[in-house]
């Protein structure tokens, strides 16, 4: 896996006419220009400086979530402290921040370490295959309108491509839809002319969407209601940081940084912690402050008193009680019921009230899939990933130089993406320094299959069976905890005993790549 100088060579498959699909080489390629992809980029040319790599994005821009997602008020729903990236410290007064300035933060990061030229934009990856005989990925993609086939092969395969469908969200069908004669939104297409001003708004949903959506659009609209089956955990917390604030004003502000974000990474795994040690005290505590909020008058025990436990599904985060502000002043309302069908002037619920809309927004959810439907094979051999075991939460077992990034339920998804691309560059960095070409996580027969995710969200419940598995004890166990996951990523040992490492059985184009040749294995250093 040595610094390829070769860019293109002859691949086997090919085009129209004849014409052999040229092919081109990267040591690494990424998968996904959003925040994981770019974050990875930054740690391999700093771990692993003479590595080429190559950023593949279906999309014509980077940025992910933060491009994609336009709703109005689209932010965040985690601290920036934690979202953004360990190595570039998040500057802007707004902890809880807006999706443009998030984009902004991901852009700026990537022109200012040179990550920008590295990107193949319109690249939409079809297919990866490994070949155990050279040691590499062939990644086939479909660039730009035209679909035009290109390959590249890769020693080593990162996945940032995110965990839901961008091309499709969870839209279920409602009775009697055809017979509305408003308009029917989804949060993740949002029209860029969408004239919601002084229109009767009904949001379908309980979810980060929802509670974001709510409160915006009754700045403007005629009135916004929340339309929910069943209640939802809502919290909220002060828009900005007031101590990160503070302490990057007295200290530099990789310090202050570093410090706001172990406060928050503490205070989030404690809260955490005690909310699953002791769920009702959770539950009784998260319902009073709701309680707090709104004040006399509002029906807390139906529409913010959720019937499972705190952190069965992710807690909906509101920044300077936004919404609560706009139930109070009465341009929101919320209504806890069930839809019985739609008639043409908006819905009729269960119980035989009827909302009038001139909007709906469906605010249902996301569509998950695994690894944006790549279809792969090993030698040959089409490999279904969501059989596989999740190995540290970042390989698979039995497939070889692979990894993806996903992140955490109960903290932000940033945390572990950076924890996988610095223990990505330590994997590459000790299958060079000891001569080896390939590793693999074998599976131990004897560990139990367990859901990958611990999580009764409508939308990961839908999802299990397109998911690995995750299992009943270490390395194969996910125990959704940063400080854990540190201590593994960044200090543990590479040669675990369950990674096997190996060298190629054929060696690569002469000139190309001399790695193949043996080496003595050495002591057991990561």
């Amino acid at each position: 896996m040595a610094h390829q100088t070769k860019q293109f060579e002859h691949g086997s498959g090919a085009l129209a006419g004849g014409t052999e699909t040229p092919t081109e080489h990267r040591d690494v390629i990424i998968v996904g220009a959003g925040l994981s992809g770019i974050g990875a980029a930054y740690h391999l040319q700093s771990n692993c400086p003479s590595r080429s790599y190559a950023i593949l994005e279906g999309r014509e821009a980077m940025g992910g979530t933060w491009d994609l997602f336009r709703y109005p008020g689209i932010r965040s729903d985690s601290d920036m402290h934690t979202l953004g990236y360990s190595f570039r410290p998040w500057t802007d007064a707004k902890a809880i921040a807006d999706g443009p300035s998030i984009l902004r933060y991901v852009r700026e990061t990537a022109r200012e370490h040179g990550i920008e030229r590295h990107i193949r934009f319109r690249h939409h990856v079809k297919r990866a295959s490994w070949s155990s005989e050279e040691a590499r990925w062939t990644v086939e993609a479909e660039r730009g309108p035209e679909k035009t086939l290109v390959r590249f092969t890769c020693d080593f395969l990162l996945m940032c491509s995110g965990y839901y469908n961008y091309a499709e969200g969870h839209r279920p069908p409602f009775p009697g839809e055809a017979r509305f004669q408003g308009t029917f939104v989804h949060p993740q297409f949002w029209p860029e002319r969408l004239d919601y001003t002084n229109k009767r708004v009904v949001v379908v949903g309980s979810g980060a969407t929802a509670v974001t959506l709510v409160p915006e659009m009754a700045r403007t609209a005629a009135h916004v209601t929340m339309l929910q089956r069943s209640p939802t955990y809502v919290v909220s917390r002060p828009a900005e940081d007031r101590i990160a604030n503070v302490l990057r004003r007295l200290l530099p502000a990789k310090l202050a940084y570093a410090l706001t974000r172990w406060k928050n990474v503490l205070s989030g795994m404690f809260y955490y912690k005690l909310a699953r040690r002791l769920p009702r005290r959770a539950k009784a505590h998260l319902v009073e402050e709701v309680r707090k909020q709104l004040g006399p008058g509002h029906d807390v025990a139906t529409h913010f008193t959720p019937r499972y436990d705190p952190w069965d599904q992710r807690v909906c985060l509101v920044p300077d009680a936004d919404l609560f502000s706009a139930l109070k002043q009465g341009r929101a309302s919320v209504v806890t019921d069930h839809i019985e069908t739609f008639t043409e002037k908006g819905i009729t619920l269960r119980s035989g009230q009827e909302l009038e809309a001139d909007i709906v927004v469906t605010a249902t959810g996301l569509k998950l899939q695994l690894l944006s439907d790549v279809e792969f094979s090993i030698d040959g051999e089409r490999r279904d990933l969501s059989k596989c075991l999740s190995y540290k939460g970042m390989m698979f077992s039995d497939v070889p130089n692979f990894a993806y990034t996903f992140g955490y339920t109960n903290a932000s998804w940033t945390l572990k993406a950076d924890l996988t691309s610095e223990y990505v560059c330590r994997l590459l960095n000790h299958l060079e320094r000891h001569g080896y070409r390939a590793c693999t996580p074998r599976r131990d027969p004897s560990v139990e299959e367990l859901p990958f995710l611990d999580f009764s969200s409508g939308y990961v419940q839908r999802a299990l069976g397109l998911l690995p598995k995750q299992g009943s004890k270490r390395p194969w166990r996910l125990y959704q905890n940063y400080a854990l996951d540190l201590l593994t990523l960044r200090f543990g040992e590479i040669d675990d005993g369950t990674l096997v490492f190996s060298r190629a059985s054929k060696s690569v184009t002469a000139g190309e790549d001399d790695s193949s040749r043996e080496v003595p294995r050495t002591t057991r250093a990561a």
